[in-house]
């Protein structure tokens, strides 16, 4: 019996080691990689909007720095012009010093060492006290315009560092997303990134629009099936801010490449009133930006999964409408 016993538990042990001690790796659900793959082209798609925004003030920036250096000149050009007044005066009015010490004044370089100069020199009473404050105030308009200046530059700094961050941002994210495509089985990854029925089989075939919302209807309509890439303004790939500012770019509207812009580019209207050619956003904040084009649809450059589709108005949180033009 002890020797059966043995055998018996020889063999169960040899059996236990068949059995694997943890279970095997589940193949990923494809439900659960499409939310993620979708939650990552969203925070992709938030950092992108950043970014434009990002890109718009610096643009602002840039316009108003080249405009305070401007002012800067102009007002360098006026103290140099009250500065040879002055120094006309000084020659003048000083006729009793020495020479060395009226050219100290003459050729100063520094404007505040000449101001300090003037206030020290004897009989500095002899000149025009009007002269000598204009002379003050143009040298403190200066150094404001300076300052502008600098902080202008400074900022320009700041928005350039928000900008690679951004990028950075969008590039992980969308980085991680194709990481997770990449672990599905061919077939399956078709079946995720294949169009679903709520958008490309819902295209109409006609969208009642008129005057420029039917030219802007009309460009946007003509992309879909276009990819989506972020940033991007055509002519073949689109952002969602992107494709809105071109279809109504074509219908002669000017917009900015950024959705919380877009926002503000027309009057509010409430989502019973929509018509074709309204701009519809979605999320708080505002990140994504499509057109309204009738019977509870829009047309929207979606994701990178999607391109440039028509889906449902309220497939996405809803936020308001404009209408622009």
């Amino acid at each position: 019996m002890r020797i059966g016993g043995a055998l018996l538990t020889t063999a169960a042990i040899a059996c236990l080691g068949l059995v694997p001690l943890a279970p095997a790796q589940a193949e990923p659900d494809i439900k659960d990689v499409k939310a993620k793959v979708e939650r990552l082209y969203h925070e992709a798609e938030q950092a992108s909007e950043r970014y434009n925004d990002a890109k718009l003030d610096l643009d602002e920036l840039r316009k108003d720095l080249a405009a305070v250096r401007a002012d800067e000149r102009r007002q360098s050009d006026r103290l140099d012009a009250v500065r040879e007044d002055v120094a006309d005066s000084v020659l003048r009015g000083f006729q009793g010093e020495s020479i060395s010490t009226v050219g100290q004044v003459v050729v100063a370089d520094d404007p505040a060492a000449f101001l300090g100069q003037l206030s020290t020199m004897s009989g500095f009473n002899a000149l025009q006290d009007n002269m000598f404050n204009a002379y003050a105030t143009e040298l403190d308009a200066l150094d404001l315009r300076r300052q502008a200046t600098a902080e202008r530059a400074a900022e320009i700094a700041e928005t350039a560092e928000r900008l690679e961050a951004e990028k950075s941002t969008i590039d992980e994210r969308l980085g991680a997303a194709e990481d997770l495509l990449d672990d599905l089985e061919a077939e399956e990854r078709e079946r995720l990134l294949s169009p679903s029925r709520s958008s490309t089989s819902r295209v109409p075939a006609s969208v009642p629009a008129s005057g420029r919302a039917a030219a802007a209807v009309g460009y946007a309509m003509a992309q879909v099936g276009d990819a989506y890439v972020y940033g991007a303004v055509g002519e073949s790939a689109f952002d969602c801010s992107g494709l809105t500012m071109r279809a109504w770019g074509a219908a002669g509207v000017g917009l900015p490449h950024s959705s919380s812009a877009q926002f503000s580019s027309g009057p509010r209207v409430s989502a019973s009133a929509l018509q074709p050619g309204d701009l519809v956003f979605y999320y708080t904040p505002i990140s994504h930006v499509g057109m309204y084009i009738g019977n509870g649809l829009i047309v929207h450059a979606a994701n990178p999964s999607t391109g440039v589709a028509v889906t449902g108005l309220y497939s996405m949180p809803y936020v308001g409408a404009v209408r622009p033009g």
